[in-house]
């Protein structure tokens, strides 16, 4: 959702720099697209991200999609032992017309071509200076070599740098700004910008970039300076630089919280203070989270508790803030903080890992493990699996801490344990010795048992150790992206499905995966196309499910129905094995439920269910249920429930199936187990007295007004939506204020739905119910004071 607020914010853009800003926005954010021979610095082909385009000032929102002209330009594949191609040849005799001298090297070249490059070349050549009408230019005074300006002359006829020596282009890059060569010094910054990869080489070229004022190479170094700390003299000077150029109060708000942040992070507290509390000061409330953190370190940690309680006391509570608090004191109330922080907000995990310490600490090892399984269960972090780790290895068990090291390095490979003292490697290779050994077979049998299990982060750390076993393993990248996907850790999957692809050791595997990058980033119909070439090369199954999958994404007709079930089954002929074959029968069983043929549904999910799919569990319940066969439904889902490790989404289905008493329940236990899960929410806000399916926001809304129950209703939509904003429930909770009559809070919830899905239909059409009630209401208040004025007038 950040990538297409930054889309759409360079999509209308209309100024120079703010295009500029918001492409380079989104070539940082596509920092960690790790595909072989491609870099964030690269142009991505359309006008979106082109450094060139955003240098055309205007309002033009359709263009941003096109191809850019960097795209269009031909490019030539080198060799990788030549410097250059054989196009590329320094020019003939015959085709040039005039040389530099630089030394006793003599160097051809075409004058126009030169002349291209700039207006001084331009003048030189042909205006009225004694070398306008030489054929040899004497150019040894003027710091460049001989190699330097074979590399130049190549440029004025290719427009490119091909794959000339580092120092071959800083040559280039003192020469643009000696003659003002500004698309050589473009292609040269941005070729230089493309090489920092590390720490090292960002402290060498950084001083090029500055004394050649090569912005795009100093941003790419200083890029990298920030990433590999915060806490550098390069991070604050450009924070303070950033706060002196503020000029909205949201822009310094920003500048000096983060100033703050950073000394805060180096120890510096009494200046963390002074930042923080000039945020506050410009209305960033938000900042007194850092002046009561500053003032603890400085030791007035009474102080601090103080300032935590005013806010507290000052504003509508939240679970951060309780968490906040609960820090500056001790014992039960500590504990009462912390305990209404999980209650507030269930998502934040800094309780529950106190809380499993506390336990430890009191010899309940297993309680302890309990405490972290309830985060774990819906919101996988490193930390948390750290510590659930720690106290496997005291508990002797070794198995459950390798399961725990592996997912956790699956999530973040360089991850550090022991407070930063020792690498999850490290300490895997201690613990190795300790467990029974698995062969490749081995392990192939317990990622079976726990995909059938439906154990995520189980199946995870299989992975994760056979392909220790087996590196480079494309396929259990793939699987990896998977398993990282259902946990919703978004981030961590596409860098697997990234390493997929670069693993991939034939073009029609790597297609399929470049398909899924683009599926899984909002462009499906390039996604189709990689799924077609893929499929013209080789017959396989991921790439007709790649493409069925990528079909059936949209509202299918009948006809689109019968090409995905097509496409299914000729996935189903091709060699797989039986998890992701049992994928594919899952997903056609889908689609024939939705096409209404229900038995060959059944078939499906039953064939499924042959080769370990559990999760086929809830499918065939899904149709047991639509024909009529209530008991049978719920029956299926306990089934589910009693297989699967994780097991909220089927407790929150298993409660369609049942009568309203033993909803609550299902329901409840739903909750408890994934407090992110929205739909119990919804259901209760609605109200769990009705005996109805609530299937619809229309359903869900005339339930409640009928009870005249609004309030009530909100209350509970807005329990969730304080830590999870969800379209469903920001548009739900709008319908009720409208139904209140309090437009306002109705248009506030639309416009955030509308954040999240700027086309959902239902949503627009109360936003626009609402805005005109607003507007009306604002008419007759304006009629009234009108017409009050006018009866003080006449009187």
């Amino acid at each position: 959702m950040f990538r297409r607020s930054l889309r759409a914010a360079r999509q209308h853009a209309v100024d120079v720099h703010s295009k500029i800003v918001l492409a380079s926005w989104l070539r940082f954010e596509r920092r960690q697209d790790e595909l072989v021979g491609t870099s964030a610095m690269d142009c991505c082909g359309r006008n979106l991200e082109c450094p060139r385009a955003c240098l055309v000032s205007g309002y033009d929102p359709e263009s941003v999609n096109d191809s850019c002209m960097c795209s269009r330009s031909p490019r030539v594949e080198c060799d990788d032992d030549t410097s250059i191609g054989e196009q590329e040849c320094s020019t003939s005799d015959e085709d040039g017309d005039m040389s530099f001298c630089i030394g006793d090297d003599e160097i051809r070249c075409v004058r126009y071509n030169i002349a291209l490059l700039s207006r001084p070349f331009r003048a030189l050549l042909y205006g009225g200076f004694t070398e306008s009408w030489r054929e040899k230019i004497n150019f040894s005074n003027n710091g460049i070599s001989a190699e330097g300006m074979r590399a130049a002359e190549i440029f004025s006829r290719t427009k490119r740098l091909g794959s000339f020596d580092l120092p071959i282009v800083l040559e280039l890059l003192s020469l643009t700004n000696r003659f003002f060569c500004e698309e050589m010094k473009s292609a040269c910054d941005a070729h230089l910008a493309s090489l920092i990869s590390d720490m090292e080489e960002a402290l060498v070229l950084i001083e090029y970039g500055l004394e050649e004022t090569a912005y795009l190479l100093v941003a790419a170094c200083l890029q990298i300076a920030l990433e590999e700390d915060m806490k550098s003299n390069a991070a604050v000077m450009l924070l303070e630089r950033l706060a002196e150029c503020a000029t909205e109060v949201w822009q310094k708000q920003l500048a000096y919280h983060q100033l703050g942040v950073v000394m805060l992070e180096r120890k510096e507290y009494k200046d963390a203070q002074n930042w923080f509390v000039a945020a506050v000061e410009v209305g960033h409330v938000y900042s007194s989270v850092g002046i009561a953190r500053a003032r603890c370190k400085r030791g007035h940690k009474y102080s601090a508790y103080k300032m935590m309680n005013s806010l507290v006391s000052d504003y509508k509570p939240a679970g951060w803030m309780y968490q906040e608090r609960s820090l500056y004191c001790v014992g039960k109330e500590k504990m009462m903080d912390l305990n209404t922080a999980s209650e507030l907000d269930p998502t934040l995990s800094f309780p529950y890992k106190y809380r499993a310490v506390l336990l430890v600490q009191e010899n309940r090892l297993g309680a302890a493990i309990s405490e972290l399984n309830k985060i774990i269960g819906f919101k996988v972090s490193p930390d948390c699996l750290e510590l659930r780790a720690w106290i496997s290895i005291v508990l002797e068990d070794y198995e459950g801490a390798l399961r725990d090291i592996w997912a956790l390095l699956t999530l973040d490979p360089n991850y550090i344990m022991f407070h930063g003292k020792m690498h999850g490697n490290h300490l895997v290779e201690l613990l190795h010795p300790l467990v029974q050994q698995w062969s490749q077979a081995d392990c192939w049998m317990h990622l079976y048992d726990r995909w059938s299990s439906v154990d995520d982060i189980g199946s995870l750390a299989v992975v994760h150790h056979m392909l220790a076993n087996d590196p480079g393993k494309s396929l259990l990248c793939f699987r990896q992206s998977l398993l990282l996907l259902r946990l919703n850790c978004q981030k961590a999957a596409m860098r697997c499905l990234r390493l997929a692809r670069n693993c991939a050791t034939s073009k029609h595997e790597r297609l399929v995966y470049e398909g899924w990058i683009l599926y899984d980033t909002g462009h499906r119909e390039e996604a189709l196309a990689k799924a077609e070439e893929s499929v013209s090369i080789q017959r396989s199954f991921e790439a007709f499910f790649l493409k069925a999958y990528a079909l059936a994404d949209s509202s299918l007709d009948s006809k689109s129905s019968m090409y995905v079930i097509e496409l299914l089954e000729e996935a189903l002929r091709c060699p797989s094995d039986g998890l992701r074959k049992g994928q594919a029968l899952n997903n056609l069983g889908s689609v024939y439920v939705d096409c209404g043929k229900l038995d060959l549904a059944a078939d499906c999910y039953m064939n499924a269910l042959n080769i370990k799919h559990t999760r086929a569990h809830q499918g065939l319940a899904r149709v047991y249920h639509l024909k009529n066969q209530r008991k049978a439904a719920y029956d299926e889902m306990t089934k589910l429930i009693e297989k699967a490790r994780n097991n909220a989404s089927a407790y929150e289905k298993r409660s369609e199936y049942c009568d309203r008493d033993m909803a609550k329940s299902d329901l409840s236990m739903a909750t408890q187990l994934d407090p992110l899960r929205t739909y119990t929410y919804r259901y209760r806000a609605a109200g769990t007295w009705r005996d109805i399916e609530l299937t619809t926001t229309n359903t869900f809304i005339s339930v409640l007004m009928d009870d005249h129950r609004e309030a009530e209703a909100i209350a509970e939509l807005s329990k969730a939506i304080v830590f999870k904003p969800d379209l469903q429930l920001l548009h739900l909770r709008a319908a009720f204020y409208d139904s209140m009559g309090d437009n306002i809070s109705a248009l506030q919830d639309c416009e955030a739905a509308l954040c999240l899905d700027s086309g959902h239909g239902e949503t627009i059409e109360l936003y626009n119910r609402a805005r005109k009630q607003a507007d009306e209401q604002q008419k007759r208040e304006f009629e009234n004071k009108i017409g009050i004025v006018s009866s003080l007038s006449g009187q």
